[in-house]
């Protein structure tokens, strides 16, 4: 009997235009839910990925739940058929988005993958490692996020690829868009704060 294929088996994707949602997910909240399903739809795309990623390479790992314990927060906070949270990362043994976006197009060369962030990460991401990599290897939608959009506009990567920006009428073309490619979702606001949250949960509120 054929061994069924794996879950991230690339055929099983091929022709799927899919969101990639990265980071430490500490805790995964509403407001990703929120802005994941707003780029299904603006977007066109027919899934979004959580990446949930093992440690986060900026962020310290004093503080940080347990892996297994992001996870399990993450799917009851997702519940939706098109959005899947994952720790692939820990499969491709990889830390920097850079590494994990090249190993994700050669596992899945027909699909069409896109970045999605939030707009305090458009504005720190010339911090990241081979960052200008990440623009060239897959489309980018920067989604809004309170008190970060209009400073991470008249920043460094935004600055850099002004001309590559794509306009939101064609919004539902970006995974299919020649890199480097990127739009400016702005999406409804969501108050959601994973430092919020671990804050009123460290003070027992």
């Amino acid at each position: 009997m054929k061994p069924a294929p794996h879950r991230y088996a690339g055929p099983l994707h091929a022709g799927l235009r899919v969101g990639l949602l990265g980071g430490s997910f500490n805790p995964a909240h509403a407001g990703h839910r929120h802005i994941s399903l707003y780029a299904l739809k603006a977007l066109g795309l027919d899934q979004v990925w959580w990446l949930v990623s093992p440690q986060n390479p900026l962020k310290p790992v004093r503080g940080m739940a347990p892996l297994a314990e992001r996870l399990e927060e993450a799917r009851r906070t997702a519940r939706h058929p098109a959005i899947r949270v994952t720790a692939i990362e820990r499969e491709l043994g990889t830390r920097y988005t850079a590494d994990t976006l090249a190993k994700l197009k050669r596992r899945f060369p027909k699909t069409r993958f896109v970045w999605l962030m939030g707009a305090d990460n458009l504005r720190q991401i010339p911090r990241w490692r081979q960052w200008t990599r990440i623009f060239r290897l897959v489309p980018v939608a920067v989604l809004a996020r309170p008190t970060y959009s209009m400073g991470a506009l008249g920043g460094m990567a935004a600055q850099r690829y002004a001309r590559r920006r794509v306009s939101m009428h064609k919004a539902k073309g970006l995974a299919g868009s020649k890199t480097p490619a990127w739009i400016f979702l702005r999406n409804p606001l969501h108050p959601a704060s994973a430092t919020a949250i671990r804050r009123a949960r460290a003070s027992g509120s």
